[in-house]
């Protein structure tokens, strides 16, 4: 018989709610859901919906004594992820591995720092279009996350998490080079999340709109540039290439910042760019788009605290 895999999930909105209904269902795979004592006296009152139907993920609290994980996975925003790596640490075993489906391209060596003698894997969601409402969350395209090792010394690593995935139905892929896929995946994010955030607009708005799209691409070139500074080989074709995923979501589907700045949460901005605004900096790389963006978010977010170096304003 094949053995147990223990996962421990850190995070239930959008993201961690549509895999976390697959996870939950998974033959041989045994969920823990971590979340604080306020939360669990809420999700027990009320559940999880995940499309329509009520979910009622298996809730940990910190204090609880449970197996060590083979797999911890974050999926809290960046800002939560300090107390999100201090709620887990009754879960780590000798072989617990990390991943984080968090955006940016700050989570990873936060985690490794945490964890020096654990594997930490990239990872990235592409093309899922959930949205959360309150206790509400809804998905037509789950997508799928891609993952892999980026030091070349956790093979074994990438294997259990490949089996966990393969129980779970939940698509993947391992690509060859897993930072060019982050740093696709954070030029996408700064992109697509904050021109929707200030245009205050849905996918089917991108999708109509070439004007829109521009807005989008102008913003994921100061990555690009960025990037290619870093020897990561992103170019205008990958800008381009997001066509193709963008027109296969639901033209009412939101990106995650749309969502925030929409129900008065504090949103990723200091993440997207702010980081290209810092990078671009300190890489002599001028981004003035972000920079517009920058400061249009937290205008509309005026609730918002800086997490990285707040940009100059030269």
């Amino acid at each position: 018989m094949a053995c147990v895999r223990r996962v421990t999930l850190v995070g239930l909105g959008a993201i961690g709610a549509s895999y976390g209904e697959r996870l939950l269902e998974a033959p041989g795979v045994a969920l823990r859901v971590l979340v604080d004592e306020e939360r669990r006296r809420r999700y027990e009152r009320t559940g999880v919906r995940v499309n329509g139907r009520r979910i009622d993920f298996p809730l940990f609290v910190p204090a609880g004594a449970v197996e060590p994980a083979d797999l911890v996975l974050f999926c809290v925003k960046y800002d939560d992820l300090a107390d999100a790596i201090d709620m887990v640490k009754g879960h780590i075993g000798p072989h617990t591995i990390f991943m984080s489906l968090l955006n940016g391209i700050a989570s990873e060596d936060d985690l490794q720092a945490a964890f020096p003698e654990h594997p930490v894997l990239h990872a990235i969601s592409i093309a899922i279009d959930a949205v959360r409402e309150g206790r509400e969350v809804t998905y037509s395209t789950l997508g799928r996350i891609v993952f892999g090792d980026a030091t070349g010394r956790y093979a074994d690593a990438v294997r259990t998490v490949q089996d966990i995935l393969d129980r779970a139905g939940i698509p993947y892929e391992v690509p060859d080079d897993i930072l060019r896929a982050v740093w696709w995946k954070f030029m996408i994010n700064v992109g697509i999340n904050q021109a929707s955030a200030v245009l205050r607009a849905p996918y089917g708005v991108f999708q109509q709109s070439e004007d829109a799209r521009e807005v989008m691409r102008m913003a994921m070139r100061e990555v690009v540039a960025i990037a290619q500074r870093l020897g990561i080989s992103l170019a205008e074709e990958d800008v381009r290439r997001f066509d193709d995923i963008l027109h296969a979501m639901s033209p009412n589907g939101k990106t995650s910042m749309l969502q925030d700045v929409e129900a008065n949460r504090s949103t990723e901005v200091d993440q997207f760019a702010g980081m290209v605004i810092h990078l671009g900096e300190k890489l002599g790389v001028a981004t003035p788009v972000n920079r517009l963006l920058y400061h249009a978010i937290r205008t509309i977010a005026p609730h918002e605290r800086a997490t990285s170096p707040v940009p100059s304003s030269s």
